[in-house]
């Protein structure tokens, strides 16, 4: 237990420059999507990765060795991430393994880890089926699916006596609308509306349509970026007026805000991590990311730097690039990343980190729950 809660020091002391094994560099191997409907979150998740290689060589090493990053565009399809990870494996030989953005793409992702025995954190995946199959290597960093949604308690909290419920037909959307469910029967609180939709679907006219025949106090939309934004943009247009408007991903997205101006005003979001967050870490990241790489980073950045992170503190902690050993430190650690808590349970579950809820208000992504970190106070009802 000592040497867990020593870890997150002793990862950021220098190790002795110039001092290489003759072993050759540890490989870490990932596919991202490049290309595709996820392009976005890949690309700003590899970015995370790389600049966490970037750190941990800049230091000296890990275990005397560089740290050497395979990647490929998996064109955000769970076929082409098969792919990448059997090639990863088979032919670049790589050490361990980094999952792919999203739970669909990891749930095949992380087969092949199962396949050949191989270590694999995943980065932002959360659905409740990666963690239900009674794999050994797949360890997860981001909140799971059921408890995505806690936040909307505050909607509740403040007089929500109904609420309306749409969602893409994803794995980690219909697993988070689980989660949603049952907290509306915990609470006694009606849905009376709850609709899936395809993930690729952008014109909601028809669902604007019944969700202001419903006239729900709270509307929760368990969606991506480009879908979250023509369903604000196609309630607006209906006139439809909840107390609580919700969604998943899209609003923690600065793109989100830009692209709706005035729209957005009042959107609350979830996000596992924000550079206004006063926690260790932080600001230096946000700094050094945007001097690297010409802007902001997003929570995904900070998701694929946190996979790099729990990694390097695992094979620290065995001292071995061994995978049972390095498999049990990931299982049993305790270690607190850029993300926050890592802790997993025994089937590599998550069940360290919980999610920030955020508003937008006066154009910001404003922090609102825990309140123990809120920027600004929660506006209910919207205006």
């Amino acid at each position: 237990v000592i040497r867990n809660l020593l870890l997150t020091t002793c990862l950021f002391v220098m190790t002795i420059p110039g001092v290489a094994s003759a072993e050759g560099p540890i490989k870490i191997g990932t596919t991202q999507a490049l290309t595709g409907h996820y392009e976005d979150f890949g690309k700003e998740q590899l970015r995370g990765i790389q600049m966490w290689v970037a750190d941990i060589n800049a230091r000296g090493s890990l275990l005397g060795r560089p740290v050497e990053l395979v990647h490929y565009d998996d064109g955000s399809r769970s076929a082409r991430s098969e792919e990448g990870f059997e090639k990863l494996i088979n032919e670049d030989k790589v050490d361990f393994l980094i999952g792919p953005y999203s739970s669909a793409l990891t749930l095949r992702a992380s087969a092949v880890a199962e396949k050949y025995d191989f270590p694999m954190v995943a980065s932002a995946a959360s659905a409740e089926e990666i963690w239900s199959r009674g794999y050994k290597n797949i360890f997860g960093i981001d909140t799971p699916a059921g408890n995505y949604l806690d936040g909307v308690q505050a909607g509740l909290d403040a007089g929500a006596k109904s609420a309306a419920l749409v969602y893409a037909r994803t794995p980690f959307a219909e697993d988070v609308a689980v989660g949603v469910r049952k907290k509306a029967a915990d609470t006694g609180i009606p849905i009376v509306l709850d609709e899936g939709y395809p993930p690729e679907q952008l014109d909601f006219t028809a669902m604007a349509r019944r969700l202001a025949e419903v006239d729900a106090d709270l509307i929760l939309g368990i969606s991506y970026l480009e879908d979250s934004i023509a369903i604000v943009r196609a309630i607006r247009k209906a006139g439809v007026k909840p107390m609580m408007l919700a969604f998943t991903v899209g609003p923690a997205l600065r793109e989100f805000g830009d692209r709706l101006g005035d729209d957005a005003e009042g959107v609350v979001g979830v996000v596992q991590w924000l550079r206004s967050v006063p926690l260790p870490g932080a600001q230096d990241f946000a700094y050094r990311y945007r001097k690297r790489y010409g802007q902001n980073p997003g929570v995904h950045a900070a998701i694929g730097y946190s996979a790099g992170q729990v990694i390097e503190a695992a094979v620290r902690l065995a001292g071995t690039t061994d995978h049972d050993a390095v498999r049990e430190q990931l299982r049993t650690m305790y270690f607190r990343s850029l993300l926050g808590k890592y802790n997993t349970d025994e089937t590599g579950r998550q069940i360290g980190k919980t999610n920030y809820q955020l508003q937008w208000q006066e154009n910001q992504r404003r922090l609102i729950a825990p309140a123990e970190l809120a920027e600004r106070e929660f506006i209910y009802p919207l205006p």
